[in-house]
């Protein structure tokens, strides 16, 4: 898994900002993940200040799943943010948001799809 850890301990007071970068392994280490593939961008700004820890993650980058009508790798953009104010440890957070972000449905756009797959579909 990749280390999407903060220690609290080196958090120095103040702003500070990290960047990271999430591939598919990241999603593998999730046994379930419908993710196959990842190129995402992390950046992360954390406020430490003297009473709270608040953390503002965005995330930028493509994941590649399976097409809904025809199987074939589909790669989708991936856009989304969130606040973290309680636990430093953003692996779960990271995995989630960019689940939740993913259309219900997966298709290739219009003349996208294996046109193999879709003779037997028309049937």
């Amino acid at each position: 898994m990749q280390p999407f850890v903060i220690s609290v301990k080196g958090l120095k007071p103040g702003r500070s900002h990290l960047d990271w970068h999430a591939d598919g392994s990241f999603f593998a280490s999730y046994d379930n993940s419908e993710v196959k593939d990842a190129d995402l961008d992390i950046s992360v700004d954390i406020d430490n200040g003297e009473f709270e820890v608040v953390v503002n993650c965005v995330i930028e980058g493509t994941v590649t799943v399976l097409c809904d009508r025809c199987l074939e790798d589909l790669t989708l953009p991936v856009s989304t943010s969130f606040e973290e104010d309680e636990t430093l440890d953003l692996n779960q957070d990271i995995y989630d948001y960019v689940c939740i972000s993913l259309p219900m449905q997966r298709v290739h756009p219009d003349g996208g799809c294996n046109e193999e797959t879709l003779k037997y579909l028309s049937k």
